[in-house]
């Protein structure tokens, strides 16, 4: 049974609403970032903690138990008074403190940085002491740290199917369809679909930006995460492969890349800020966010 709360039971009452919103301990491993049996020696330390099971797992999957519902319930309130005690605490005399964490995606436009950096100007003038971090990521590695509540806001292209953000979208961006100097397509004025199909295609693991691709490529023995592979793999004249237009622009302008069958084989990506639902925001964070859409409005 607990006592006083500590940091430790705040851990572990973390961790255990992260494993129910997950679905159970195999689920939550890449939320948490903690393999699946430090997870359970975590939660059966809490359990200690509390005298009482809080779930059951096995073969017949993860289920709370009774008095696990309960906790669940009171859990989660504890938590969101926390946070606006520690927002209302922070946002005292007028004066913006804290901190504001922001992800941004990788290989952003120019244009794009250059609007980030006008909202950070005209916050800076506001009357403000607040430490700002910028992040770059991966999108699915932003939408894990919103989760963990370890970013205050994200700009990325997002499944838009996480219930706990909420989106507004900000830009778009052209993806196009590329080969390189050297390549048998780059001579070709008018490929076909076949002579596509046969080209081996450097694939990536966004589901939600390849199921928007007009081109599905048959043949992939190159996989890369990030832009800069994806580069890589078609300099090398044997692949071909989707890249943001802006990204490419200076290797076309080079004559080192070709962008193939562009009315058939653009396509645009939205970019959104996200943000948790249930995470309450600052003052300095509504403030921050009010200045990155007045610059991208």
């Amino acid at each position: 049974m607990l006592g006083q709360l500590h940091d430790l039971d705040l851990q572990l009452l973390r961790l255990f609403v992260s494993v129910v919103e997950c679905g159970g301990f195999s689920a939550a491993q890449g939320e948490l970032g903690l393999s699946q049996s430090s997870i359970s020696q975590q939660m059966a330390r809490l359990e200690t903690r509390l005298g009482y099971r809080l779930c059951s797992r096995g073969k017949a999957g993860f289920k709370l138990t009774p008095k696990g519902e309960q906790l669940l319930s009171a859990t989660r309130p504890l938590f969101e008074s926390i946070e606006v005690f520690r927002h209302q605490s922070n946002g005292v005399a007028g004066r913006l403190i804290g901190e504001v964490r922001v992800g941004l995606s990788e290989a952003l436009d120019p244009s794009v940085l250059q609007k980030v950096a006008t909202a950070i100007r005209h916050f800076r003038q506001r009357d403000e002491s607040v430490r700002i971090e910028l992040m770059s990521a991966m999108p699915g590695e932003m939408e894990r740290l919103l989760l963990q509540q370890r970013l205050d806001l994200a700009i990325g292209y997002f499944s838009q199917v996480q219930r706990a953000f909420d989106y507004r979208r900000l830009f778009s961006e052209t993806q196009q369809l590329y080969c390189a100097l050297g390549h048998p397509l780059f001579d070709d004025p008018a490929p076909d679909l076949d002579a596509l199909h046969r080209a081996d295609r450097v694939d990536h693991p966004y589901r939600f930006l390849r199921a928007d691709e007009p081109f599905q490529g048959q043949r992939s023995s190159a996989r890369a995460e990030q832009v800069e592979g994806t580069l890589a793999f078609i300099l090398c004249a044997r692949h071909i492969g989707y890249l943001p237009s802006h990204f490419a622009r200076p290797w076309v302008e080079a004559g080192q890349l070709k962008a193939l069958c562009a009315a058939q084989c653009d396509f645009e990506v939205d970019f959104h800020l996200a943000r948790h639902r249930a995470q309450v925001p600052g003052e300095a964070q509504q403030a921050f966010e009010e200045d990155l859409l007045r610059a991208f409005a």
